[in-house]
């Protein structure tokens, strides 16, 4: 567990802290539009064990998160498909916002304001560590993605694409 406290105590902190993870906190200097390529450059780690935190609804308008590699994008069809619901959209920034209480480029899934259905890339799990959002703009946390799993209850899909 982190016992620096040279970082953002936000709810993700929070609720890691809670659950005993284990983790690191990584600060970098946010850009706007910078992504998960921008903060792996920054912390000169591979984007792909950057996790990318991506708030959608389906087509009831139910909110859900998916966890993706950072070099990868998320194919909204497989993803449909692979939860069982028509359509899957992305969140417009307010609503993402109000569904997990971070602003869209601090999301993290741990600590949301609501409980939402999470989805993870299969793939994920087979990382020695990742890096993923520690509810703050410019701010990560390097963890075990096995945490994710004990954590989170998350639902394993496979819906990655090559981002374009």
């Amino acid at each position: 567990m982190s016992s620096t406290s040279d970082h953002p105590i936000t709810p993700a902190i929070r609720a890691l802290r809670e659950r005993n993870v284990a983790f690191t906190p990584h600060l970098y200097d946010y850009i706007e539009h910078g992504g998960t390529r921008h903060s792996a450059e920054c912390l000169a780690v591979d984007e792909h064990c950057v996790v990318k935190t991506i708030v959608l609804e389906d087509d009831r308008k139910k909110p859900l998160i998916c966890l993706q590699h950072g070099d990868r994008d998320v194919s909204t069809k497989n993803l449909a498909r692979a939860i069982g619901v028509k359509t899957i959209t992305p969140c417009a920034p307010d609503v993402a916002m109000r569904h997990t209480g971070y602003m869209v480029g601090g999301t993290s899934p741990f600590g949301t304001r609501k409980a939402l259905p999470i989805c993870i890339e299969r793939s994920i799990l087979l990382l020695d560590s990742i890096y993923i959002n520690g509810g703050k703009r410019g701010f990560l946390v390097c963890l075990d993605p096995q945490a994710l799993i004990a954590v989170l209850q998350p639902t394993l899909v496979d819906a990655a694409t090559h981002s374009g």
